[in-house]
């Protein structure tokens, strides 16, 4: 994808793809240009608790191409309820090489920070679990669902969720046109569901009417 826009995603509204929300040059709108490389693919990181920020800062700096998924969660502090905004599963995603990976996790001041995700549902050939990696297809859904910082936008167990089908449907109008995934009732509102194999969660978008929503052809 060409000329994507670093942009403030708490203020944006539209497609935002692969924005960086997080980024200390986030508020100056300039453009970058990101070419899918054959070399690279989107790595799944762990983040020590409180530096994901911090991570996401160093790793833009250091020109990767990384994203936050920052959604709302309500905590209580003093007695009282808070509504802050929280990094997805306290995870960062990052689009390196596997050399690149491995340097962050084993080497240099990042590696105390950060570690591997990986895909439980897979063996290499030594009989281990990989490193979880993310399609550039399935990137997507999950940026557009949360640069906006919608509100209701919310992480959700896929295994208690009431799909209302197996079909695969894509958001054709709205702040979520563009979103891909399947449609679920939570509470008690039609909403669709964004899910990447190998994540213990998803995150669904805001209520949905069923006059935006089109199945994708071939699913």
């Amino acid at each position: 994808m060409d000329n994507v826009k670093i942009c403030d995603s708490a203020h944006s509204r539209g497609p935002a793809p692969f924005a960086f929300p997080e980024a200390k040059s986030s508020q100056s709108g300039v453009s970058v240009k990101y070419v899918p490389s054959p070399d690279k693919s989107w790595y799944v990181f762990r983040i020590l608790y409180g530096q994901a920020r911090q991570v996401a800062d160093l790793l833009i700096e250091d020109q990767v191409y990384a994203y936050l998924a920052m959604i709302w969660k309500d905590i209580r502090r003093d007695g009282k309820r808070h509504r802050v905004l929280v990094p997805f599963m306290n995870l960062l995603f990052a689009y390196v090489t596997p050399e690149q990976a491995d340097r962050y996790v084993k080497e240099g001041p990042l590696s105390k920070y950060i570690t591997y995700y990986y895909n439980h549902f897979e063996t290499d050939d030594f009989g281990k679990n990989p490193p979880l990696t993310v399609a550039h297809r399935d990137m997507e859904p999950l940026v557009l669902a949360t640069a906006l910082r919608d509100v209701h936008v919310m992480e959700v167990d896929v295994t208690k969720c009431r799909f209302t089908s197996g079909d695969t449907v894509c958001v054709t109008y709205g702040p979520f046109e563009g979103v891909t995934g399947r449609v679920a009732r939570i509470n008690r509102q039609q909403r669709v569901v964004v899910y990447i194999k190998g994540l213990q969660a998803g995150i669904c978008t805001a209520y949905i009417p069923s006059h935006c929503l089109e199945k994708v052809n071939g699913e």
